[in-house]
């Protein structure tokens, strides 16, 4: 029984293969066709099934052959389903392109319409809003040099001033305590300066961040 299943499953196999060399007559019924393999492709599977169960039923000694002619035509079938599921994405895919051709062809097509000039109206504000932000940054920018270039300006008078300090200090005989708060007062306002540059580099990078956004 189970030999007589297996040349059945195989011959069903054969006829499919026959089945897709027709496919390429484009004088044949492709979709009948297909049809009739799928039909195939189902009781070769189904066979399939059959045979599994009567393995069992197989001598020991024969059952590893017998397993791989089974397992050959789960192969064979396998290939068979996949050559089908590429028939079916091509025809689908040609298809699509005919449908779009076809949409294409009937398309009419205007000189002039309102959404060209909704289109250039659009680019146009577009275009003078890109403008007026880089105004704003370029003012920005200005201003931030002017900001920087006054912190620096403090930076070199408080130079000055801590060496006139020292230069009166070491005059006038001050003590060494003395001498050192006033050391100490001067790194502490050299941080401050440093601190406000800092800030206000950041604040003009997150201004321009967010303008050019």
């Amino acid at each position: 029984m189970m030999e007589a299943l297996y040349l059945q499953t195989n011959g069903l196999i054969q006829e499919t293969q026959q089945c897709f060399q027709r496919l390429s007559d484009t004088r044949a019924d492709a979709g009948e066709i297909a049809h009739d393999i799928e039909m195939k492709i189902m009781a070769a599977n189904g066979n399939c099934d059959r045979l599994d169960v009567l393995l069992f039923k197989v001598p020991v000694a024969q059952r590893q052959n017998a397993k791989m002619r089974v397992d050959q035509l789960k192969y064979d079938i396998r290939h068979l389903q996949a050559a089908l599921k590429m028939f079916h994405e091509k025809r689908q895919r040609r298809a699509t392109e005919l449908a779009e051709r076809e949409s294409l062809l009937s398309k009419r097509f205007t000189a002039n319409s309102d959404t060209t000039s909704i289109d250039i109206d659009y680019s146009l504000q577009h275009h003078n809003s890109m403008q007026n932000a880089h105004q704003g940054v370029d003012e920005m920018l200005w201003t931030g040099s002017n900001v920087l270039d006054g912190l620096r300006s403090q930076r070199d008078t408080l130079k000055g001033a801590r060496k006139r300090i020292l230069d009166i200090g070491n005059t006038l005989g001050l003590s060494n305590q003395t001498m050192k708060m006033i050391e100490r007062r001067l790194v502490e306002d050299k941080y401050f300066l440093y601190g406000g540059m800092f800030v206000t580099t950041a604040i003009i990078v997150l201004v321009i961040y967010f303008l050019v956004l």
